[in-house]
């Protein structure tokens, strides 16, 4: 049963909820996913092939051993509200994971969006894919303008600071990297480049981010809170030949996808029963072999045949070579 719509009034980036009396409980009367959705017609859509592959190789590959597929949730190009305060104030991360959430909202329901206060829990690991434009929102105070090649000019800290008090209708929403860092707290933030192929490591450390070296073989990044491994993996995933991150663990044996774990299954059912086909020719050759020998030695075949229990066709067989 789908909850009932609260009715929001905008105005001017303030949103006014109405009460009853007595009163609910905030969960009861703030909005949820059913209010908040990520599909406005007016949005533009993605920016290309690679935003809607690279998040479902993610998604696929990722296999948590502290946690069950029912136990955690992953998302892309959803929005993400974070804030009671500007209840239509969002991002849309390129790619998130968040652990201890039911798979399903409430148990029931796919998710229209994560809201922040209805769930509780932030994100784990974000994972945000460079695009023209988008480098200084994503790189924050990393962003360095000659080294990623962009004309787009960083976001100030000031400008995206979230004003208190009488002017808070007026504030500005974060950008991407401040909202991570110091409003959600994501521990592990990812950016990563297809056009240069970098892949760049954020984690949190003393309530800010810290670039970290990434590891020149892979795993390039270990996230040991979650024993999993991320790298750059050069390889076809849905038809298209690319370097994809990819899931890997701590020796850096990439993780497979759920059609990749159906043919290495499938395969490994062929070998064995090559392999048994190939052992039964081996024994049948070998039980031959046997069989001419004693005929050789002088032994009837009637008497060879009692002793190693031959079949009728391999009676026939060696009536046929002798």
């Amino acid at each position: 049963m789908v909850p009932k719509t609260h009715k929001l009034l905008a105005t001017d980036a303030v949103i006014h909820i109405e009460q009853d009396d007595p009163p609910r409980s905030p969960r009861d009367i703030l909005p949820t996913m059913y209010d908040l959705p990520s599909e406005y017609p007016e949005e533009p859509g993605l920016p290309d092939e690679f935003h809607d592959l690279q998040p479902q190789l993610l998604s696929r590959t990722l296999s948590l051993s502290g946690y069950s597929r029912e136990n955690c949730f992953t998302a892309s190009d959803l929005n993400l509200y974070y804030t009671v305060r500007h209840p239509l104030w969002h991002k849309r991360p390129d790619w998130f994971l968040v652990v201890d959430v039911p798979r399903l909202y409430e148990q029931r329901d796919l998710r229209r969006s994560y809201v922040l206060w209805q769930e509780g829990n932030p994100p784990t690991v974000v994972v945000e894919f460079l695009s023209p434009g988008t480098e200084a929102e994503d790189l924050g105070r990393f962003y360095d303008k000659k080294a990623e090649g962009s004309e787009s000019e960083p976001t100030s800290a000031a400008s995206s600071t979230v004003l208190n008090g009488d002017n808070d209708a007026k504030a500005k929403p974060p950008g991407k990297f401040e909202l991570y860092e110091t409003r959600l707290r994501v521990p592990h933030y990812f950016v990563y480049s297809r056009f240069t192929q970098r892949l760049r490591y954020f984690k949190l450390e003393g309530g800010q981010y810290q670039e970290q070296p990434l590891n020149p073989k892979t795993p390039l990044a270990w996230l040991p809170d979650l024993e999993i491994g991320l790298g750059i993996w050069q390889g076809e995933f849905e038809g298209v030949t690319a370097a994809w991150l990819r899931w890997c663990d701590q020796d850096g044996n990439w993780l497979l996808t759920d059609t990749e774990q159906a043919q290495q299954q499938l395969e490994q059912e062929r070998q064995a029963k090559e392999q048994e086909r190939q052992a039964k020719e081996q024994a049948q050759t070998q039980l031959l072999q046997a069989a001419q020998n004693l005929l050789a030695s002088g032994m009837k075949l009637e008497q060879v045949t009692q002793m190693l229990n031959l079949s009728a066709v391999q009676v026939e067989s060696l009536r046929s070579l002798n």
